[in-house]
C-alpha cells in the first residue's frame, strides 16, 4: 500500500521559524513521497501583501519567507522533499524569484518552481461585480475602498502544478487544507468524484494546517491538559495511505504530544458544521470519524465521509477600515484600581470636549479586559482588591489618523496631568482592514486559474 508523508513547518505567519527542521529530519527517513507545507496566510494578510506589491512590484509575498526558507531549503533539497506553501500571498511570482535568489546564495542546485494564479478576483472581474455578489458574513463594503478580493482556490491547481514535475508550488489564497489534498491527488491519482478520498485528504490537511495545535500547542492547560516539553514542541506529520487512511504523528525527539484529545480539538477547530464543512472539492462530514491510538504519539483517523461539493466558492473581500489607536498606562499599589478608573474618565472627558464622538473602548487589564469592556464592567470592578496592579487600555477606530493620534496624546499627557503614579505608557496608531465574505460562481473562477513555472 502506497503512503505519502507530509509535514507542517508553520501554522500561521510568524510561527516558529525553526519548527520545520525536526520535521525535515523525520521526513528524511520516510520511504515514500515526502512533502513539507508552510501555512502562513490569514484573511487580512493578503490585503496587506497587496499594499506592499503596489509600493514595490517585487514585494507582496509573505514577509516571513526568508525567515523560514533560509533555514529549510538545504534540507528540502538534500532529502528530495517537495515544498507546497501559500507564502506567495499577493505575488507568488516574486516569491519564486526570491527563492531562486536564496538557493543561489546557498549554492544549491536550482529548484523548479510553479505558481498558481487566479485567486485575485480583481485581476479578471470588475469591482462592481465583486461587491454586488452575495455577502454571507462580515462588514458591508458599501462606500469603502476595496483593497483586495481573493477567492479560496482548491487543491486541483496544486495537483496540476505538481504534475509538471516541479520541486516547489507557491500559491496565494487557497483553502489551507488544499496544501495537503493537492499532493495526495497528484501522488495517488485520486479521481475528483471519489468524494470520500477528497474528504480524507481534506481532513489530513485540516489536522496539519495549524502546525503545533495538533501536537499540544494551544491545547495545553496546566493541571488539566498537560503537555510535555513545549519549549521544544514538535510539529505534526501525516502519513496518508492510498485508501484514505490517515495517521497523525510528530517529529522524532521533540516535545509536545499527539493524542486523541489533541486531534479531536484540531479536527473541530473552526468547523462551523461538522457534517458539512465546505471546501472546493467536497462537503466534508466528520460526524462518523474514528480515532485510535496506534502507539504513543500516533493517532489513526478513519471514517471520514464526503458529499457533493458546493456550487459556489468563498471569497474574502478586504476594505479600508480607518485607523486604530491603542494607548496604555499602568497603575499599581494602594488604590490603583481607582486611579486607573480616574485616568480613563479624564481622557474620555477631554476627548468628548474636543468633539471626538467615536466609540472609545475602555479596558482595565487586571480588572476587566477579556470581556466586552466598557463602563458597565468598570463600574462593577469595586469588588476587586484595593491594592493591585492594573493597566488601563483605551482604543478607538477612526476614519481620521489625526483623531486616532489624539487618543494617544491624551493618555500620554497623564504622566503629569493625571492620577498619581501612572507609568509604562505605550501607544500606537495602526491602519485597519475590515473583511467580508462572499460567494462567487466557481466556473468564473476556475476558468481563470493559471499555472506557470518561474525559471531560475
Amino acid at each position: 500500500m502506497n503512503t505519502v508523508f507530509i509535514g507542517c513547518g508553520a501554522g500561521f505567519a510568524g510561527d516558529r521559524f525553526d519548527a520545520a527542521l525536526p520535521v525535515i529530519a523525520h521526513l528524511s527517513h520516510c520511504d515514500g513521497p515526502r512533502y513539507l507545507i508552510y501555512e502562513v496566510l490569514g484573511e487580512r494578510t493578503v490585503a496587506l501583501a497587496l499594499k506592499e506589491k503596489l509600493k514595490n512590484p517585487e514585494a507582496g509575498y509573505s514577509p516571513y519567507l526568508d525567515h523560514y526558507l533560509k533555514l529549510s531549503l538545504e534540507g528540502i533539497r538534500k532529502h528530495n522533499i517537495k515544498l507546497v506553501t501559500n507564502m506567495g500571498a499577493a505575488n507568488p511570482a516574486a516569491a519564486a524569484s526570491r527563492i531562486h535568489e536564496l538557493s543561489k546564495k546557498k549554492k544549491l542546485s536550482p529548484f523548479r518552481i510553479a505558481i498558481v494564479e487566479g485567486d485575485d478576483l480583481r485581476s479578471y472581474l470588475d469591482d462592481t461585480v465583486i461587491t454586488g455578489s452575495e455577502i454571507i458574513e462580515g462588514n458591508t463594503v458599501d462606500g469603502r475602498e476595496l483593497l483586495s478580493a481573493n477567492v479560496y482556490l482548491g487543491a486541483v491547481p496544486i495537483a496540476e502544478a505538481l504534475a509538471t514535475d516541479v520541486d516547489i508550488v507557491l500559491v496565494g489564497r487557497t483553502t489551507d487544507s488544499a496544501l495537503v489534498l493537492g499532493p495526495l491527488i497528484h501522488e495517488f491519482g485520486w479521481p475528483l468524484d471519489n468524494l470520500d478520498k477528497m474528504a480524507a485528504g481534506t481532513v489530513a490537511g485540516h489536522l496539519l494546517e495549524c502546525g503545533g495545535q495538533v501536537t499540544g500547542a494551544y491545547f495545553a492547560d496546566p493541571g488539566f491538559k498537560d503537555v510535555p516539553d513545549m519549549d521544544r514542541l514538535g510539529f505534526p506529520l501525516a502519513e496518508i495511505s492510498s485508501d484514505g487512511g490517515i495517521v497523525i504523528t510528530k517529529a522524532d525527539n521533540t516535545g509536545g504530544c499527539v493524542t486523541t484529545a489533541t486531534v479531536t480539538e484540531q479536527l473541530l477547530y473552526e468547523m462551523h458544521d461538522p457534517s458539512a464543512y465546505l471546501v472546493p472539492e467536497v462537503t466534508l462530514d466528520v460526524t462518523g470519524v474514528e480515532l485510535k491510538e496506534e502507539s504513543k504519539n500516533r493517532i489513526s483517523v478513519w471514517g471520514v465521509r464526503g458529499h457533493k461539493p458546493p456550487q459556489k466558492l468563498k471569497a474574502t473581500l478586504c476594505v479600508d477600515n480607518g485607523w486604530m489607536a491603542e494607548a496604555e498606562m499602568s497603575y499599581a499599589g494602594m488604590n490603583a484600581l481607582a486611579r486607573a478608573k480616574l485616568a480613563s474618565e479624564i481622557v474620555l472627558g477631554r476627548m468628548h470636549r474636543q468633539g471626538l464622538d467615536e466609540s472609545i473602548r475602555t479596558d482595565i487589564i487586571g480588572a476587566y479586559s477579556v470581556l466586552d469592556g466598557g463602563s458597565d464592567h468598570i463600574a462593577s470592578a469595586k469588588s476587586l482588591p484595593f491594592e493591585g496592579d492594573y493597566r488601563l487600555r483605551l482604543t478607538l477606530i477612526s476614519p481620521n489618523r489625526d483623531q486616532a493620534q489624539l487618543l494617544i496624546d491624551e493618555l500620554q499627557s497623564l504622566y503629569c496631568s493625571g492620577p498619581a503614579a501612572g507609568g509604562g505608557f505605550r501607544g500606537q496608531v495602526t491602519e485597519q482592514i475590515a473583511t467580508a465574505s462572499i460567494m462567487i460562481d466557481r466556473q468564473i473562477v476556475e476558468s481563470n486559474v493559471r499555472i506557470r513555472e518561474i525559471p531560475a
